[in-house]
């Protein structure tokens, strides 16, 4: 993968500050949205010189993909903290597990419901912001690389088929994830219950006849 960063915070105080700005910039895009947000506000309100925020981010893009990465790491992190805790009998228990973090992230995590992994939507169900489809590595789409992600999860936990199989049927899944889930924030900013449901039993079916 290419680096969001021109480089990379080595002492904590770096680390605190690259933060720092991720985390005005997830706010901004909740309060101001993508087209608004402009590197001097993100540097602003995180207490930094704007020649700091050069010294790590290329651009206002190379800002957002950075958040998408985190989103992206952040996803994982809590599934994997879910699997380490909760009684999965059946592989379909790890889809609604992940289908139900993923809501939960959109609901309550900042600049979340405007960029998940990296497309930016300027208006709900508009046309992705140019670049954004491949925000996560720059050569791949997003939901390539988010089922790739997946995958190794995947093998880790079940008996699953290793093969190009398995590795198709997920990046369909996750495609099929991500249509139907924004199909349900697009009829309700909270989710619609209904189509989340939905969303659940496409994927249950349609990875029946790949996973044991």
């Amino acid at each position: 993968m290419t680096s969001t960063l021109r480089r990379r915070p080595a002492q904590r105080r770096s680390v605190e500050r690259v933060e720092r700005m991720l985390d005005e910039c997830a706010l901004l895009l909740d309060e101001v949205g993508y087209d608004a947000l402009t590197t001097k506000e993100v540097a602003r309100r995180a207490e930094v010189p704007i020649g700091t925020f050069y010294q790590f981010f290329h651009d206002k893009q190379g800002l957002v993909r950075a958040l998408a990465r985190r989103n992206l790491e952040a996803f994982l992190g809590r599934i994997t903290e879910r699997v380490a805790t909760a009684d999965l009998s059946h592989w379909t228990d790890l889809v609604d597990l992940a289908v139900d973090e993923f809501v939960d992230m959109k609901r309550t995590t900042p600049g979340f419901s405007v960029m998940d992994f990296g497309e930016v939507l300027v208006t709900t169900g508009g046309v992705p912001v140019e670049g954004s489809k491949q925000a996560l590595d720059g050569t791949h789409e997003n939901n390539a690389v988010v089922a790739d992600r997946l995958r190794g999860l995947t093998l880790d936990l079940l008996d699953a088929p290793v093969g190009p199989g398995l590795d198709r049927a997920l990046l369909v899944a996750v495609e099929a994830t991500d249509a139907v889930l924004k199909l349900a924030f697009r009829t309700d900013p909270r989710g619609d219950a209904g189509l989340i449901a939905e969303c659940k039993q496409l994927v249950h079916r349609y990875l029946a006849d790949h996973l044991p």
